[in-house]
């Protein structure tokens, strides 16, 4: 099998999951950078990453890298990659992203243009062709320009990997499924811990907890780009890493999963939702303010993506919102509560101070993950010594 540096980008923030996901998936980390991690794998590790990995954008083969300080650089250098070894003669290709940071070349435009013809001149040679039909398979490319520095991947992806595929009906602001698996995996939550989200919205977090404890991977229930690459990646290879992802499901474990809207429109939206994902019967949804938020039981977790005022008239009523947040949880006997929001006084709103306070981007909105851990139960702590 051929072997491959691999690329998956993802949030700002959120590196060091996304590193231990792909080292507990088998593979080795060769590269972290902001926003995206290098690491070495097979035509089975493509199949493999896009399918398991929770909290990746995409999977990117490398194709090659050079320095490029003027677009007479970026022609050559990309004329010197042998794309041929990637796309057929009959391949659809072009750069559908080109993202430059701190490099003299920075119209994403130019770069995609210049990128295009390089790659035509090279294949022409190639392939002893004058004219591309491009009426074959899809060959998406990407393309990043750190400080000069010319990356160039194909997508196997095609559409993010946050899109799972259950989520056909959204809120206003919904937040990204990978998002919210990657803020989850920051928790020590387990299946056998009781999780409420309280602005649950269209369901995501509930979601994504319901699939972490139904081993449910994420793109099990999903098509990807490099399924069409017969030459690269065999469909036997695709066949076998699904069927590895549906073995591993187990649904019938007991879960105490909530999700609280006071919404009736989003409670129906996320029961769809989750019905969709398959984990309907893993999730309690009901309509529920925040000021309702109680619960007969210890040790849970609170994990929510509260509003966050982005329109004007919304944002006088932040404080009273994350002080009834604030006063519910206290009321709360031994429960954490983990928080993401834009809102940058929600510590004095809330009136608690976090334990620790994560930056992370979501999208280009800086936003913080607020944490405040309770106690671990008695059996946890006692097994620990």
């Amino acid at each position: 099998m051929n072997r491959y540096e691999l690329i998956a980008p993802c949030h700002f923030g959120l590196e060091a999951v996304l590193k231990r996901e792909i080292i507990d998936l088998g593979y080795d980390v060769t590269l972290v950078e902001d926003g995206r991690i290098t690491f070495i794998g097979d035509e089975e590790a493509v199949c493999r990453a896009n399918i398991f990995l929770r909290t990746a954008e995409r999977i990117l083969i490398k194709t090659g890298s050079f320095r490029a300080e003027t677009f007479e650089d970026l022609f050559q250098g990309t004329k010197n990659i042998p794309w041929e070894n990637f796309i057929p003669a009959d391949g659809k290709f072009w750069v559908t992203k080109a993202a430059s940071v701190k490099s003299k070349l920075f119209s994403p435009s130019d770069i995609q243009s210049i990128m295009k013809k390089a790659m035509v001149e090279r294949l022409k040679e190639v392939y002893h062709k004058e004219w591309f039909e491009e009426d074959g398979e899809a060959f998406p490319i990407r393309v990043f320009l750190m400080k000069d520095q010319v990356t160039a991947a194909l997508d196997t992806t095609g559409d993010s990997l946050h899109k799972r595929g259950y989520r056909k009906l959204t809120a206003r602001a919904p937040i990204a499924e990978n998002l919210a698996a990657a803020l989850l995996m920051l928790t020590p939550w387990k299946a056998d811990r009781i999780l409420v989200d309280p602005f649950c919205g269209s369901g995501t977090f509930p979601i994504e907890a319901a699939m972490m404890a139904a081993n449910m991977a994420p793109g099990m229930n999903r098509s990807f780009t490099a399924e069409n690459w017969g030459h690269l990646i065999s469909a036997k290879q695709w066949y076998e890493s699904f069927d590895e992802a549906r073995e591993m499901v187990c649904l019938d474990r007991n879960t105490d999963i909530q999700g609280y809207d006071i919404d009736d429109s989003m409670v129906s939206i996320a029961r769809e939702n989750a019905r969709l994902a398959g984990v309907d019967n893993m999730i309690h949804f009901q309509r529920r303010g925040v000021d309702q938020l109680s619960h007969s039981k210890k040790y849970g977790f609170i994990v929510t993506n509260p509003p966050y005022g982005e329109r004007i008239e919304e944002k006088k009523n932040l404080p009273a919102l994350y002080q009834t947040i604030g006063d519910r949880y206290k009321a709360l006997d031994s429960w954490s509560l983990y928080i993401i929001t834009a809102y940058e006084q929600a510590e004095n709103a809330l009136g608690l101070k976090a334990a620790k306070n994560r930056k992370i981007y979501n999208g280009m909105m800086k936003t913080y993950f607020y944490q405040f851990p309770g106690p671990k139960p008695p059996g946890r702590q006692q097994a620990r010594l």
